[in-house]
């Protein structure tokens, strides 16, 4: 069986995604660099949303909200100072918004915290949202 090895790229042309994750891509317009990562899926009937959020204490630097059907997770990485100090750490207001199914109660909406893993669970709707026909008048 083949093995995959990362290859090393050279300091003047390194991969995409390792120049995206390097500490000057926040300057670029289109870059994740003040963002962290998620995955979405479906589990039990309920919509599940995992975000890397290590380090973080859920009670002062993580919060989540619902609004319009919009899921909104908001983090604050705090920077501490060290003597003598460098640091490829990420700091600053990190958020992500994710759009919730149709006809979510954000009352039911649950999140935990462990092991820098941040999961948020929403029920999903039984059948398929209302649609309604919109009658048109005319102008005369």
């Amino acid at each position: 069986m083949a093995k995959l090895a990362r290859r090393q790229a050279s300091a003047m042309f390194p991969d995409l995604p390792d120049w995206l994750d390097s500490p000057w891509a926040a300057l670029l317009p289109f870059s994740s660099a003040q963002t962290f990562r998620v995955e979405e899926y479906t589990r039990e009937g309920r919509y599940v949303i995992r975000a890397e959020l290590p380090g973080l204490d859920p009670d002062t630097d993580i919060e989540v909200t619902v609004d319009d059907g919009t899921l909104t997770i908001h983090a604050e990485r705090r920077e501490e100072e060290h003597k003598p100090h460098r640091s490829e750490f990420r700091y600053g207001s990190l958020t992500r918004s994710v759009r919730l199914p149709a006809r979510v109660d954000p009352k039911d909406v649950t999140a935990r915290y462990h092991k820098g893993i941040l999961e948020v669970s929403v029920p999903v709707p039984e059948g398929k949202p209302e649609g309604s026909r919109i009658t048109i008048e005319k102008a005369d």
